[in-house]
């Protein structure tokens, strides 16, 4: 469903994988559906007809009534992210995927992404000690080819539809948070708004996490960085500098270490979405959160974005800090809370880094 910027990604990782692909959208079909060997549906009942999956890569107000529809349909989902425009669409998508029982994901393709990939993996396993300051940026031009994004109310604004992937990985990374605060201001040019905004996110084992997202002028190029600190190393990327993710661990050589080599080969959008197939094929039904199956992300995962990120407006609108239990949240939704990271041995005799 859709046939947008976002679908010309998805489309040809599922064609890559062996999918049958069918599109309806309100503008661009014809087109999506000739460039990668699909075929057009006049229409969401006759595409809910013949799919076994719902990919839905519409504009965000939209989300709800469409993926809705294809659980009630009986079919699984894949959901761009955010899940829903408010956490109150998201949770009613994950009432209707559990109600219907099937499977939900929401479209976290930055948790696929090999450095970032990496990065947990690396935080995890306690390379860099006890995780202390996280720093997330992702930012370029404003999406001026869909002008819905000027609009907060239909978009959420540069928080939820594009820093909403920092927040996530932020949490996947660091472990569940207990508060956010945030700020942002905003430039109106030639109809766009130009906006930078800073979200600050305590997690429950003392990390703090800064995550920058920026919708800047046409001619600002698209770059994303992180930079996170232990109490026994760091992890550096940026996409704008070569050499692939560099640690800087005892014994630190000049410049950092390269690790790995720069990223290369498979699409991120076909590794996501090659997860999402083998969990939509191995059972009809919804997969518990630990089966090996499972995809990385979860509905559950979605829904806190979202209301990490709804937290986060609200802290801008009152210039306060918003406290939040994710931990109590996940676990009242019935999905297990992700443990804390684990701490390297060097951390824990208390050796200096």
């Amino acid at each position: 469903m859709g046939a947008g910027t976002i679908a010309r990604a998805h489309a040809p990782a599922w064609r890559a994988l062996g999918a049958e692909l069918v599109v309806h959208s309100a503008d661009g079909a014809g087109e999506l559906a000739a460039a990668y060997g699909g075929r057009v549906a006049a229409s969401l009942g006759e595409l809910l007809e013949v799919v076994d999956v719902v990919d839905v890569v519409t504009p965000t107000p939209t989300h709800l009534e469409i993926a809705s529809a294809a659980l009630a349909a009986g079919r699984h989902v894949l959901c761009e992210k955010p899940l829903g425009r408010t956490a109150a669409d998201a949770a009613a998508l994950l009432a209707a995927a559990r109600t219907a029982d099937r499977q939900l994901y929401p479209g976290h393709v930055v948790r696929f992404f090999p450095e970032y990939a990496l990065l947990r993996q690396a935080v995890r396993a306690g390379e860099i000690g006890r995780p202390a300051v996280l720093r997330f940026a992702r930012g370029g031009a404003f999406p001026a080819w869909a002008p819905w994004f000027a609009d907060d109310a239909r978009s959420g604004g540069v928080v939820l539809d594009l820093m909403v992937h920092d927040i996530d990985v932020a949490r996947w990374v660091a472990g569940e948070v207990t508060s956010v605060y945030a700020t942002r201001r905003s430039l109106e040019e030639a109809g766009a708004p130009h906006t930078l905004a800073h979200v600050v996110l305590t997690h429950a084992g003392g990390a703090i996490t800064h995550v920058r997202g920026l919708w800047g002028a046409p001619h600002t190029s698209f770059r994303t960085s992180f930079h996170v600190a232990g109490d026994a190393g760091v992890l550096r990327f940026d996409s704008a500098a070569s050499g692939g993710v560099r640690t800087d661990l005892p014994p630190v050589p000049s410049g950092g270490l390269a690790r790995p080599a720069p990223a290369a080969g498979e699409s991120p959008y076909l590794t996501e979405i090659r997860e999402f197939a083998q969990a939509f094929a191995a059972s009809p039904t919804t997969l518990r959160s630990d089966d090996p199956r499972h995809p990385r992300v979860s509905a559950v995962d979605g829904l806190v974005a979202v209301e990490l990120a709804e937290a986060a407006l609200a802290s801008i609108g009152s210039g306060e800090p918003v406290t939040v239990d994710t931990a109590a949240r996940v676990s009242d939704l019935g999905d297990t809370p992700l443990p804390p990271p684990a701490t390297s041995a060097l951390a824990a005799t208390g050796s200096p880094a």
